[in-house]
């Protein structure tokens, strides 16, 4: 007896299927019906993947319920979590990441990381982006005691991300690095203020480590948006 021989075909093959990401022909669930807005469609450089969003409606407006599949192929995988809005995406130029500019509210929005794994866009973070950079900021030395944003709480991708960021003046790998922008509003303020809050701090993310930082290139940015207020 051969104790290297090759095991059954059905084997290789049930051990094949175990190994591949969880993937889904179907689509969407019944009641979930595909947008026909155009702006919520969006295609990878490469064209291999598409992204639908479809909607589930609701008399209750907090009962609407959104969700993201993107096509590659014939397959198609949803990209969670479920949302009550629709998104907006941005992909890195080798289409390799995928960040979505999810609003939660009014004037508020999360970010979502994703990144391609065995021909499938998964989730390249356990906690979504934008929760990863607001500790990030509340965790730094100039920032660990401004007082917690109360409303309007953004998270933004900052333009650039597919150039390389080339418009800041700066000379960084392509598909590298995301800037994200932070910001948001005091619910209590002075009487001679219309408006205080965090005015657009940014850090950088990267890719490749996963690590937060803060180029030199953005402390007059941010020691602005430290003091960011609107008088009366």
């Amino acid at each position: 007896m051969n104790p290297f021989r090759r095991p059954a075909p059905w084997l290789a093959l049930a051990l094949t299927l175990a190994a591949a990401p969880a993937l889904a022909a179907s689509g969407p669930p019944p009641g979930f019906v595909l947008t026909g807005n155009a702006d919520l469609a969006f295609t990878s450089p490469d064209g291999a993947t598409r992204l639908e969003q479809y909607m589930k409606d609701s008399e209750d407006l907090f009962g609407v319920k959104w969700q993201v599949w993107a096509r590659r192929g014939d397959q198609m995988t949803e990209l969670k979590p479920e949302q009550g809005y629709g998104a907006g995406f941005r992909f890195t130029n080798d289409s390799q990441w995928l960040v979505r500019l999810q609003k939660t509210g009014s004037g508020e929005q999360d970010l979502f990381l994703y990144h391609v794994e065995n021909g499938a866009f998964v989730s390249a973070t356990k906690k979504s982006l934008s929760d990863l950079a607001w500790a990030y900021f509340y965790a730094r030395p100039e920032t660990k005691h401004f007082a917690k944003i109360d409303y309007h709480i953004t998270a933004n991708l900052m333009k650039g991300a597919e150039e390389g960021y080339r418009w800041l003046g700066v000379d960084w790998p392509d598909n590298r690095y995301l800037v994200i922008s932070l910001g948001g509003a005091f619910d209590k303020h002075p009487k001679n203020v219309a408006v205080k809050g965090l005015g657009g701090w940014q850090c950088r993310y990267d890719l490749k480590t996963g690590k937060f930082d803060v180029p030199k290139t953005f402390a007059k940015t941010n020691a602005e948006a430290l003091e960011w207020e609107i008088r009366r």
